[in-house]
């Protein structure tokens, strides 16, 4: 093997993130040997589906130097309009279509105005949160929607009997994320504006179209989390996709993408996503209070700040 390609090893954040995930499941297996279990396993895959959507959208937000964190309100009302929609007749494919629409109405009408208001998407969306939480909380009354065992198809269908069909439609969304980061204009697009905005203005890009490109794909991406969420709870409220915004966004950074845009890796984010899974089960495991278990999710977050700024400050 190269020198070049041992640097490039070394220098990546998912190679650390795959040696903390070796270190924590062995750890963890030797305290506990029930961690790994096959069906363990597959329970953490299934519970890190959702958020992995969720931080795949938000990857290129990230990177192209945007921030949505209204993400957990648009997932409760989309659960909200989904599960109404479900219980007033609509049949369960059309399902699919309005939680894709929904969504990507929402983060487009984010998108759309951070840029009219010519405003930071950040302080935006913190006032949209509470929009679309309004909305939720008016259509249902602030009472949950049931949909009594209704809708279970991606909850409950098991590729090859064992793998959860809702894992495998999250690692869809990384492919897809690669794809687009790696191959596509778009993907070029995303790096440059979040990179130096006013020097991909001068290159020709148009700012406010891509903006909403990425917001839309953010929405999409969103939808799809929100379909799968549903399908596992059975059950809506407002507050069902709450704190997801914050977990993707942390398993972005600890991904190694910079707060700041311009750079980061999906390979990092699903590291970065699975870790946050395995400590989640980790903690139940070894019977961890669940207090203290808030406590090491947010040391986590803020650990992997200080890397990514101790980071860019070495690359300087």
């Amino acid at each position: 093997m190269s020198k070049g390609v041992l640097k490039e090893i070394f220098s990546s954040q998912s190679f650390y993130l795959f040696a903390v995930i070796m270190i924590l499941c062995a750890f963890t297996a030797s305290v506990n040997p029930k961690f790994m279990q096959m069906s363990n396993i597959m329970n953490v895959l299934e519970q890190i589906s959702v958020l992995g959507l969720v931080a795949a959208g938000a990857t290129v937000m990230i990177i192209s130097g945007n921030f949505d964190i209204s993400v957990g309100a648009i997932i409760g009302l989309s659960c909200c309009v989904m599960a109404k929609a479900l219980n007033g007749g609509a049949p369960e494919g059309l399902l699919i279509l309005i939680g894709l629409a929904v969504c990507t109405a929402c983060t487009v009408f984010n998108g759309a105005l951070s840029i009219l208001l010519d405003a930071p998407s950040f302080i935006v969306t913190l006032a949209t949160t509470g929009v679309y939480g309004g909305i939720g909380l008016y259509l249902t009354q602030g009472v949950i929607v049931t949909i009594y065992g209704q809708f279970e198809f991606f909850s409950a269908t098991r590729l090859l009997g064992f793998i959860p069909l809702v894992f495998a439609i999250s690692i869809a969304g990384y492919a897809v994320t690669h794809v687009i980061l790696t191959y596509t204009q778009l993907g070029r697009r995303i790096f440059a504006i979040g990179n130096n905005q006013n020097a991909a203005f001068l290159a020709g890009i148009r700012i406010k179209t891509n903006k909403l490109c990425f917001f839309a794909i953010d929405g999409l991406f969103v939808g799809t989390a929100s379909i799968l969420l549903l399908s596992r709870l059975g059950s809506a409220l407002p507050s069902t996709g709450g704190g997801l915004e914050m977990s993707a966004i942390g398993a972005v950074v600890i991904g190694g993408a910079p707060i700041n845009g311009g750079k980061g890796k999906i390979t990092g984010t699903f590291f970065g996503v699975l870790l946050m899974g395995l400590i989640s089960n980790a903690l139940n495991m070894l019977h961890v209070n669940p207090f203290l278990q808030r406590i090491a999710s947010g040391s986590l977050i803020i650990l992997a700040i200080a890397i990514s700024s101790l980071r860019t400050k070495l690359n300087k």
